[in-house]
C-alpha cells in the first residue's frame, strides 16, 4: 500500500482512491469518509504488526487458544475471559473434578493451563472425551461452559445442551486433491447438507458426498456454497444462530466427514464456499459464546446495542482486540484446517449499519451510506478480513450478502472500498417474486424488469439469482409454486396431457432463470433443488411444525424420473450452465440491451458476443421478427427452451441460419429476421468459419 498521503484531519488517503472516485464522482463528496475508514483499518494493521507479528501471525488463535499441543510435551490450554475470578478446566480426564485444574490468570483477561503427557508420553486428554470449562464468577458462583475455539461439540439424544469434545484422532485425515483454480465464471450451487436427502431425516456429510457432489458437477455448477456448518444448536435456525463457530455441525458428522467431503469437491473440480456468520450470535449461554466469561460483554456490546432487535441474537464488539481475533482467527482456520475456497459473509447491511437496516428503505440517496448511522468498527473489521483472505490466500473469493446498495462495497481497499470480489444482487428475485405475485402475464413492464436485472454499480460484481434459500423457506413460495402451485403435485407426468398450468409455468421457470443467469451479473447462484422446480417450499423441523422433517428434504428423484416433467428444468439448467461454459458471459461486459417492447412483451440483447431473445407474451408468436445484433455474420441457434429435452413444443427448426443483414435496429448497425414463439427463448451464435 505505496503513495500515501497525509490527507485533512490527518487522515489518509486510500493510495487508489482516484480509481474510485473516477468511477464515481458523486463520491468525491464523502472523501473524508473513506480517508477515516481506511485510516483506523491502517491504524489496526500497524497495531497487529507491532504487537503480534502482523495480520497473518494474529489470525493464527486456534493456534494459541482452545486446546492445544504443548512444545514440551502435554497440551497447553487458553482463553480469553476477562470477567472471571477463576477458570478451571474439567471433564473425562480428571472425572469431573470441577476445580483441580485450575488455569493461571495471565495479562488482558488471558487464562492458561498446562496439562503434562501421562507417564506414557501419551496425550492427557484422550480423544472423544467429555470437558468443560468451569468459570468463577466474582461472588463464587460456577458456571459450565464450552470454550469459545472448540472444534468439535455434539448433542446426546436425551439432552438438550451440547457437549465439546475433545477432537483428536490417532490418524488425522488428509488432503489429496489441490484446490481447483479460480474459475472463469463462478455459477455456485447453494447447499445445505441436512436437506439433501429425500428421506425424512437429517442428511449427512456422507450422503452429500456421494450423492449431491457428483450431480453438482452434472449439472454444470464450479461453486458450491455450504449453508449452516458451523455449529448451531436450532436446527430450524437454518444455521444463522451460530453457537460454536469453529466446529462443524456434527448432526451431519464429524470433521473428518466434512474434510473428506472438501477433498471429493476438489477432486471434481468443484470449488466449497463457507457460509460465514460473522454479523451476529446465538444468544444461548449454556452452549454458545453469550456470557462465556459471565458477563454479558465479552464478545458482545452491552445491551441494548449488543442485541439484535429482530434476531433474538448478541452482536459482536469488533472494536475489542480479542474478538477481532476469535473473528479472523476463524476465517483462518476454515480455509486451512478445512480447504474452503472462499466465504460468503451472511448479514452483512446488519454489520455496516448501527439500524442493521431494520426497518429500512434505501433510496440510494449516498448520504445513507455515510455517517454517524453507519457502524465504522465493523466495517474497518470487514476490511481485516477480506486484506487476510486476499492477502493470505489469493485464490479465495469474499462474498457480500448486502442489502442497502453500499457504494464501493466490492471495490479494492486500496481504492477505499471494502475488498469483497461479489455481492449478491437481491433485488432481482425480490423484483420476480413481485411480478409473479402482482402480475397478469400480460402486464408485466418489460422496462421495469430490464432494469432490475441491469441496475448494478458499474466495476462492482454482482451475484445474479432468481431464487435463493430465502424465497424457498415457508412463508414464501419458490418461484416454481409460485408458478404451478397444487398442479405440480398432480399435473407433472409426461404420460398426461399437459395442463396449461404447468405449461405456464414450465415455461416460464426457464425463461426467468435464462434471462437472470445472462443478464443479471457477474456470476449465478442457484439453491438446491431449483433447478428442477422442487416442489415444496422448506421447513425445519420444529414445535410449530410437530418437529416434522416432511418440508426438510429435497427431493432430487423426482427429477430423474423419466416419467416426470421436472426433469425438463433441470436439462434446461444443465444446458444453461453448459452454453455459459462455453462462452463466457457472466464476466464478460453487461448486456446490450437492443429491444425491450412493452407491447409484444420481447426482449433481447447481446453478451458474450451471442444474442439472447426471449418473448414473454402469453400468447402471441412472431414471424420475421427484427433483432439488432453487432457482428455481421450467419448465426444459428445454440439454445431453445422449447425444445422437447426441456419440456416444450418443438416449434423451431435447428436447422435454420440466421443470416444478418445490413439494417439497423436497436441501436445497432445490422440485424436479422427470428421467428419466437411465445413464452420461449433463444439464443443464437455466430459460425466460425
Amino acid at each position: 500500500m505505496a503513495n500515501e498521503k497525509e490527507a485533512c484531519d490527518g487522515y489518509l488517503d486510500p493510495p487508489l482512491v482516484h480509481k474510485l472516485l473516477e468511477l464515481d464522482s458523486k463520491l468525491k463528496l464523502y472523501r473524508k469518509d473513506f480517508q477515516r475508514r481506511y485510516s483506523t483499518f491502517r491504524e489496526r494493521l500497524e497495531e497487529m504488526e507491532k504487537n503480534e507479528g502482523g495480520l497473518a501471525e494474529f489470525a493464527k488463535g486456534y493456534t494459541r487458544f482452545g486446546i492445544n499441543s504443548h512444545p514440551q510435551g502435554g497440551l497447553k490450554c487458553c482463553e480469553w475471559a476477562p470477567g472471571a475470578a477463576a477458570l478451571y478446566l474439567t471433564g473425562d480426564f480428571n472425572g469431573w473434578s470441577y476445580t483441580s485444574h485450575p488455569y493461571q490468570k495471565c495479562d488482558f483477561g488471558k487464562w492458561e493451563l498446562h496439562l503434562p503427557p501421562l507417564s506414557d508420553g501419551s496425550s492427557p486428554i484422550s480423544h472423544l472425551s467429555k470437558l468443560k470449562v468451569v468459570v468463577q464468577v466474582p461472588d463464587g458462583g460456577l458456571l459450565f461452559r464450552i470454550s469459545p475455539w472448540a472444534r468439535y461439540v455434539v448433542q446426546e439424544p436425551t439432552s438438550v445442551e451440547y457437549d465439546w469434545v475433545h477432537w483428536d484422532p490417532p490418524e488425522p485425515f488428509k488432503f489429496t486433491h489441490p484446490h481447483p483454480p479460480i474459475p472463469h465464471s463462478l455459477r455456485i450451487y447453494e447447499a445445505h447438507v441436512g436437506i439433501s436427502s429425500h428421506e425424512g431425516k437429517i442428511a449427512s456429510f456422507e450422503h452429500f458426498t456421494v450423492n449431491v457432489l457428483p450431480r453438482i458437477k452434472k449439472l454444470g455448477y464450479n461453486t458450491v456454497q455450504l449453508m449452516g456448518i458451523m455449529e448451531h444448536a436450532y436446527y430450524a435456525s437454518f444455521g444463522y444462530q451460530v453457537t460454536s463457530f469453529f466446529a462443524p455441525s456434527s448432526r451431519f458428522g464429524s470433521p473428518s466427514d466434512l474434510k473428506r467431503l472438501l477433498d471429493t469437491a476438489h477432486q471434481l473440480g468443484l470449488r466449497v464456499f463457507l457460509d460465514v456468520v460473522h454479523s451476529h450470535a446465538s444468544s444461548n449461554t449454556a452452549d454458545g459464546l453469550n456470557e462465556f466469561d459471565g458477563t454479558p460483554v465479552c464478545h458482545f456490546h452491552p445491551p441494548p446495542r449488543g442485541t439484535h432487535p429482530a434476531w433474538d441474537s448478541r452482536l459482536f464488539n469488533y472494536g475489542k482486540w480479542e474478538v477481532l481475533r476469535f473473528l479472523l482467527s476463524n476465517l483462518r482456520w476454515w480455509h486451512e484446517e478445512y480447504g474452503f475456497d472462499g466465504f460468503r459473509f451472511d448479514g452483512v447491511t446488519s454489520m455496516l449499519y448501527h439500524h442493521h437496516g431494520v426497518e429500512m428503505v434505501f433510496t440510494g440517496d449516498y448520504s445513507e451510506y455515510f455517517g454517524l448511522q453507519v457502524d465504522e468498527e465493523s466495517l474497518v473489521y470487514i476490511l481485516l478480513a477480506n486484506e487476510l483472505v486476499h492477502s493470505l490466500f489469493p485464490t479465495c473469493t469474499t462474498v457480500a450478502e448486502e442489502v442497502s446498495g453500499m457504494p464501493a462495497i466490492c471495490r479494492p481497499i486500496e481504492e477505499g472500498g471494502q475488498g469483497f470480489d461479489y455481492k449478491l444482487a437481491m433485488a432481482i428475485s425480490d423484483k420476480w417474486i413481485q411480478v409473479l405475485k402482482e402480475k397478469k402475464d400480460e402486464d408485466w413492464d418489460i422496462g421495469n424488469i430490464v432494469h432490475t436485472l441491469i441496475n448494478r454499480r458499474h466495476g462492482e460484481n454482482c451475484i445474479a439469482y432468481a431464487e435463493s434459500h430465502d424465497q424457498a423457506l415457508v412463508g414464501d413460495k419458490s418461484l416454481a409454486f409460485w408458478l404451478m402451485d397444487a398442479s405440480m403435485y398432480w399435473d407433472m407426468s409426461v404420460t398426461n396431457e399437459v395442463s396449461v398450468t404447468v405449461a405456464r409455468g414450465i415455461a416460464l421457470h426457464k425463461l426467468i432463470r435464462l434471462i437472470t443467469h445472462a443478464m443479471g451479473g457477474e456470476a449465478y447462484l442457484n439453491f438446491i433443488g431449483n433447478e428442477f422446480g422442487h416442489p415444496e417450499w422448506l421447513d425445519f423441523p420444529r414445535v410449530g411444525n410437530d418437529e416434522s422433517f416432511h418440508y426438510a428434504r429435497r427431493q432430487m428423484h423426482l427429477a430423474d424420473d423419466g416419467g416426470l416433467r421436472y426433469q425438463h428444468l433441470q436439462n434446461f439448467d444443465i444446458s444453461m450452465n453448459h452454453l455459459e461454459e462455453r462462452f463466457g458471459w457472466l464476466m464478460s461486459p453487461p448486456a446490450y440491451v437492443s429491444c425491450k417492447h412493452q407491447g409484444d412483451k420481447v426482449i433481447a440483447f447481446e453478451r458474450a458476443g451471442i444474442l439472447f431473445a426471449f418473448n414473454f407474451h402469453p400468447n402471441n408468436s412472431y414471424t420475421n421478427y427484427r433483432l439488432g445484433i453487432h457482428l455481421p455474420g450467419i448465426y444459428h441457434l445454440v439454445l431453445d427452451s422449447d425444445s422437447e429435452i426441456h419440456g416444450g413444443l418443438s416449434r423451431l427448426d435447428h436447422s435454420i441460419e440466421y443470416f444478418t443483414e445490413e439494417m439497423a435496429s436497436g441501436g445497432r448497425k445490422h440485424s436479422l429476421l427470428v421467428y419466437l414463439p411465445s413464452r420461449v427463448a433463444i439464443v443464437l451464435a455466430r459460425k466460425q468459419d
